[in-house]
């Protein structure tokens, strides 16, 4: 049996009845949109990231999410691709290491515009798909959440686990039913460096943007 039909429903922290979702990227918010509709619960996804570089690389994981959303009939949200302010962010953290405080920042970043969105749109519960990711840091990411949050009264983030279960594994099974695009670094250009000094040092081939897919290898 699949882990795709082992998934437990969900239910909404008391006192929510519709969720704003932060969404990365199709591969990672796959699992977690699929387990909130068959949850029927009511949501909408967010798209919010403006450290994703280069542009290229940002519409390819945009145009993913969105196709996502369209098939199953999920308001998607556009946000702007503020790099500018990404960038000022940044600075003085171009050479920190991954899970560090440019990644703080970052999350910080993404989810502040999240909630203020929901603040504005009648939303009092926000939560993100960063945190099915096995590369990500979950207390950070739930650090960041709950400190987005604060200045708005009555609103909430919802830290659900969403690896748990088989979660990470049907994010995967999901992925390649899909043939979702396969990203192949964190996002940001800083990343990207990394990543492919990492690579050339193990004199493996650097990355190439729009190549690599679930299930190419199947």
């Amino acid at each position: 049996m699949s882990t795709l039909d082992q998934r437990d429903t969900l239910a909404l922290p008391s006192g929510h009845d519709k969720l704003l979702l932060h969404s990365c990227c199709a591969p990672c918010s796959g699992e977690v949109m699929e387990a909130l509709q068959v949850s029927g619960i009511d949501y909408a996804i967010f798209f919010y990231n403006p450290n994703i570089h280069p542009k290229k690389e940002y519409l390819l994981r945009k145009e993913e999410n969105i196709r996502f959303a369209e098939e199953n009939g999920i308001a998607f949200i556009d946000a702007d691709y503020d790099t500018d302010n990404w960038f000022a962010r940044a600075k003085g953290m171009e050479y920190e290491p991954e899970r560090g405080i440019r990644c703080t920042m970052c999350f910080d970043m993404r989810f502040e515009r999240t909630a203020l969105y929901a603040h504005e749109h009648g939303y009092s519960l926000i939560s993100s798909s960063l945190g099915i990711s096995r590369w990500k840091n979950m207390a950070q990411i739930n650090d960041c959440g709950h400190r987005a949050v604060a200045p708005y009264e009555g609103m909430a983030y919802w830290d659900y686990n969403w690896r748990k279960k088989g979660g990470s594994q049907r994010m995967i099974e999901i992925s390649k039913r899909e043939r979702f695009y396969q990203q192949e670094y964190c996002g940001c250009v800083y990343s990207l460096r990394d990543t492919n000094l990492h690579r050339k040092a193990q004199g493996r081939e650097l990355i190439q943007l729009g190549v690599q897919y679930y299930g190419d290898d199947d």
